[in-house]
């Protein structure tokens, strides 16, 4: 082979027949994919998936009883010092001259 051209040509030749066996090697066609097999991580994690979905039912439901409760509890609280208030004596604020006036010279 002394030819440059015939050399290009090889070269090229070679480098595409490389790419489609690499190509066809990926795909994996002598694979069956009759039925695809479960991961068992996967598995796992819908698992999981679940649990966790059922817990945070659970958790909103304590976590919204105990808000009703504090808004009870606060209400009651701003009654009563509501009424704390209205019970109380006013008071007054008076200005008063100062009793003793002292000068400097």
């Amino acid at each position: 082979m002394t030819s440059a051209v015939a050399r290009l040509y090889v070269v090229v030749a070679t480098v595409t027949t490389f790419f489609l066996v690499w190509a066809a090697v990926a795909a994996h066609p002598w694979a069956t994919t009759s039925r695809p097999a479960v991961d068992p991580r996967i598995h796992a994690i819908a698992v999981r998936q679940q649990h966790l979905r059922i817990e945070s039912i659970r958790v909103k439901r304590i976590v919204d009883a105990r808000w009703a409760r504090y808004r009870t509890q606060l209400a009651a609280r701003n009654r009563a010092a509501a009424s704390a208030l209205a019970a109380a004596p006013r008071v007054r604020v008076v200005n008063l001259p100062a009793l003793v006036v002292t000068r400097t010279s």
